[in-house]
């Protein structure tokens, strides 16, 4: 966990309620524990920005994308915090959320596309051990036509912790929307409710979920290669979890991230 830490010790800053990005951002921007914060990115205006929670606070994150806007966020779980994530994206603006949970958490996501070939992509990941309970909640608004989305959801639960996913895309043209979960004892358990609401024609959408126990072929064909059970089960679900991760472009912070998920793993 420290190491996330340090690595965004580095980044500039995103400070006061209001943080407006004009033009191209030059590296990543950093917001520890913010209570109350609107992003704002200017038409044709591109940037990166790492929101990292290490209290057991209320947060509510506003992001609003003008025409053209590019942005990459993601949010980091350290604690056992509750957040609320408006996204509001305008014609052809394009936003990429990452969202990784390594602790008790609960995340509600609400995404309006206003603006015609507007698109959003949305990887979160939790891990839950022991008595701990992460959920995240999704909901993608097509407001106009032609607008794109793409949610994937994976969840590992160890112990006997829950993880919960309630996803709803509404209206939805060339929508996507995933959810995968493994399963790493009897008395875990992951709740799963993705669900579409289409009102318009000419519509292409599709979405699936999975809840299921670990590879067994695949921890026996690493077995068979030298690898301890406990290595192979750590390699899969890195592998699982890795495939989110990797999806925050920051490779410094990709590879803290992984440093924490492998100490979480040790414990589930």
């Amino acid at each position: 966990m420290t190491a996330i830490l340090d690595i965004i010790r580095d980044f500039r800053t995103a400070q006061g309620e209001v943080f407006r990005i004009e033009g191209t951002q030059d590296g990543p921007y950093a917001a520890v524990d913010p209570r109350r914060m609107r992003i704002e990115a200017a038409a044709g205006a591109s940037g990166r920005i790492v929101v990292v929670h290490t209290a057991p606070d209320m947060s509510s994150l506003e992001i609003v994308a003008a025409e053209d806007a590019r942005l990459e966020i993601t949010e980091v779980f350290l604690a056992e915090a509750f957040a609320e994530v408006a996204v509001k994206q305008s014609a052809r603006s394009l936003c990429r959320l990452t969202a990784v949970q390594l602790t008790s958490a609960n995340a509600s996501y609400t995404i309006d596309l206003d603006g015609r070939d507007a698109e959003n992509m949305l990887g979160g990941v939790f891990l839950a051990g022991g008595e701990e309970h992460c959920v995240v909640k999704l909901r993608t608004n097509h407001n106009v036509p032609d607008c794109r989305s793409n949610s994937y959801i994976k969840g590992v639960a160890g112990g006997s912790a829950r993880g919960e996913f309630c996803g709803l895309v509404y209206v939805a043209p060339d929508a996507q929307q995933q959810n995968r979960n493994i399963l790493l004892s009897e008395t875990a358990h992951i709740a799963t409710q993705p669900q579409l609401e289409i009102y318009a024609d000419d519509v292409k959408c599709s979405h699936g979920a999975t809840v299921g126990q670990m590879d067994s072929e695949a921890v026996l064909y690493m077995r068979q290669r030298g690898l301890s059970e406990a290595q192979a089960r750590r390699l899969q679900i890195e592998g699982f979890v890795g495939d989110v991760v990797v999806r925050c472009g920051i490779e410094p912070l990709c590879g803290a991230i992984m440093e924490a998920v492998r100490a979480k793993m040790e414990k589930l």
